[in-house]
């Protein structure tokens, strides 16, 4: 069989995305996975092969099937205008922000049309994306809207290592995402617990888990200490579990997240189900912030990304870490020989 072919979305320009995807491209073991091209401006990957490989060229391309990578060669697809080389470096512009939705809009429809296997994105700024008039919080929902879902989710993944003792990895899938903490309490219901719920349980069996076993995070301190902190244990996740119990999901919760990150951490869950944004990305990271990677769960493509953000505090400098690039990248294959 050929190998997948894998679309890297160049993400903004201003931010670390080009040189991460630069610096992860000699990676011997990328090659050997799929078959990687770069969707973005092939000046600005030039750029960012300069500045973290020396000897490594870029080469224009007109159409994906065109692509013949290889350790020493980038082949780039010419996604974004050329007003993208006037970015400045490490600064929210809305040019920028148009850059990543174009090369992001390019990908996404190739994949939907089954030109390259699965798509994986490096980081956008969700500020320049709006200051480019695309109001959306992030790729994720960008992508659900693109490909006409409504059940989606965002997973945290780290695969299996000596820290993380479950045989497939360990995926956090998040209930509410990007808003303001505020609105969470407005934003969880039962019937989105349960599909989240469903929605991991899906996700590591595509990674090798013949019979996910998931744990739910409580919303409130000590799981609501029997309704003194709140009863949204009681009254809304609690009913959720036992709604995905019956549909045969090995489901348990609410526990407390603090403790149940260390017992999923130690193998006893697969997958956790996040009430919210933090309290999923808080302890992943920590377990393992440059092997982490982001998978859009519930779409008809493959997408992985970066678990990472534009770091403008780092862009242009030559020291952005490229593992969670490599990372993503493995994962999107993976899940796309699963696909």
């Amino acid at each position: 069989m050929p190998k997948p072919l894998l679309a890297l979305t160049m993400g903004d320009p201003a931010g670390v995305g080009p040189e991460v995807i630069a610096g992860a491209w000699p990676h011997a073991p990328l090659h050997e996975w799929c078959r990687p091209l770069v969707v973005g401006h092939p000046e600005i990957m030039r750029r960012a092969a300069a500045l973290r490989s020396a000897g490594l060229k870029v080469v224009e391309i007109t159409t994906p099937e065109e692509a013949s990578p290889s350790p020493a060669l980038i082949p780039c697809l010419r996604a974004v205008d050329d007003v993208a080389l006037h970015v400045t470096p490490c600064a929210i512009d809305g040019r920028g922000g148009q850059a990543a939705y174009d090369a992001l809009l390019a990908a996404a429809k190739l994949a939907l049309a089954g030109r390259v296997d699965a798509i994986t994105t490096a980081p956008l700024n969700k500020a320049a994306l709006w200051e480019a008039g695309h109001r959306y919080p992030g790729h994720t929902e960008l992508l659900a809207e693109l490909c006409g879902v409504e059940n989606f989710a965002m997973m945290l993944y780290l695969a299996h290592d000596g820290s993380i003792r479950s045989p497939a990895g360990l995926g956090v899938v998040h209930v509410t995402l990007h808003m303001a903490l505020r609105d969470v309490f407005a934003g969880l219901s039962a019937d989105a617990i349960v599909t989240k719920t469903r929605l991991a349980h899906d996700a590591m069996r595509r990674l090798k888990v013949a019979s996910p076993r998931v744990g739910v995070c409580a919303l409130n301190p000590h799981a609501g200490e029997s309704g003194l902190f709140g009863d949204e244990e009681r009254t809304l996740i609690a009913p959720a579990v036992a709604r995905a119990k019956a549909d045969g999901i090995d489901v348990s919760g609410p526990f407390p997240a603090d403790t149940l990150m260390v017992r999923a951490r130690d193998g006893e869950f697969d997958a956790v189900v996040a009430m919210y944004h933090d309290q999923g990305h808080i302890a992943l990271k920590l377990l393992g912030m440059h092997r982490a990677v982001n998978v859009t769960l519930g779409l008809p493509i493959v997408r992985t990304s970066v678990a990472h953000g534009t770091a403008f505090d780092l862009a242009w400098q030559g020291r952005a870490e490229c593992g969670s690039m490599i990372e993503a990248a493995r994962v999107a294959v993976e899940m796309a020989l699963r696909n």
